[in-house]
């Protein structure tokens, strides 16, 4: 049998670094894991020699992760995620149904509002052991992938093939390839002459090739906050947007939509988990749902002008 040594760092040694990340400060954590200060401070300061590092940068404003300490805190979250399924897993083997418990899921904002509502209804029906937990997330930078990576979830439902590395550890797999159309004020009459309308989330890196390739796009002139806000300038005749199909979903008659032809661009919707909850019940499940549900968003190409 495996022993412990005096490296290992035991499960609340983890639970006091997650909390002093989530909550700023080492008072804070004592806080809200009902601990004396002194008792967070000593152990974080036996994580750091245990690990060989200092983990928190500290001042008078609390406690920020160092480098190293992001890291650390981001495979304490991944640890204590992985003992919570031990835990739920090993309790319900042997029954017909074993997946249970909380599923934390990242999802950015048009699949959490047109992909994820069917696949939680049918997830539900199927598993009424486990709790669905989504948060909606910028789908920039790291995006929704980045809080499977930093602990934060268990799977997103990310847009693969972007700029950013997978980083070690995660599994990426797709779903459906997403296409993009021209979307414009109905009833236009010539609505490549519009000027652009556009958002920070519409993910440039999946098309900027063909986007580049395109002389009738114009800069954008008006940068809104989200794709709901993109559809809203559109419907009252400010401009043109280049949008996802998922973005689509329940447009309003006001909004025309083009199909951009055979070379049109398209993103790929896939999930995202790490190794090891990859082969959990609660995840599995949920990709089950995943492919189960086809998304009604892509089937709304070539409502034209």
């Amino acid at each position: 049998m495996a022993r412990t040594t005096d490296s290992d760092l035991a499960p609340h040694e983890l639970r006091v670094l997650v909390a002093v990340a989530d909550s700023g400060g080492f008072s804070a954590a004592a806080q809200a894991l009902d601990l004396t200060q002194s008792a967070v401070s000593h152990s974080v300061r036996g994580s750091e020699r245990k690990i060989g590092a200092v983990l928190f940068e500290r001042d008078r404003a609390g406690a920020r992760p160092t480098p190293a300490g992001e890291k650390a805190v981001a495979h304490a979250r991944r640890v204590l995620r992985l003992l919570d399924v031990l835990t739920a897993e090993a309790r319900g083997a042997g029954r017909s149904d074993t997946a249970q418990g909380p599923l934390r899921i990242a999802a950015f904002r048009s699949a959490a509002l047109h992909l994820l509502p069917p696949v939680l209804q049918r997830l539900r029906a199927r598993h009424p052991g486990i709790e669905p937990r989504v948060r909606i997330v910028r789908e920039v930078g790291r995006g929704t992938t980045g809080e499977v990576a930093g602990g934060k979830a268990d799977v997103a439902i990310a847009t693969l093939g972007g700029p950013v590395p997978l980083a070690p550890g995660l599994v990426a797999r797709g779903l459906f390839d997403e296409p993009y159309a021209l979307v414009h004020a109905a009833g236009h009459v010539t609505p490549r002459s519009l000027p652009l309308v556009d958002w920070a989330e519409n993910c440039g890196s999946y098309t900027r090739d063909w986007w580049a390739a395109q002389d009738w796009i114009p800069e954008a002139t008006v940068e809104a906050e989200d794709d709901g806000a993109v559809l809203t300038l559109v419907s009252a005749g400010h401009g043109m947007a280049i949008m996802p199909a998922l973005s689509l979903a329940g447009a309003p008659d006001s909004v025309g939509i083009t199909d951009l032809g055979p070379a049109r661009p398209t993103r790929q919707v896939g999930y995202v988990t790490t190794s090891e909850l990859a082969e959990s019940s609660v995840v599995r499940a949920l990709v089950r749902e995943l492919r189960a549900t086809a998304p009604q968003g892509v089937r709304l190409l070539g409502r034209g002008a």
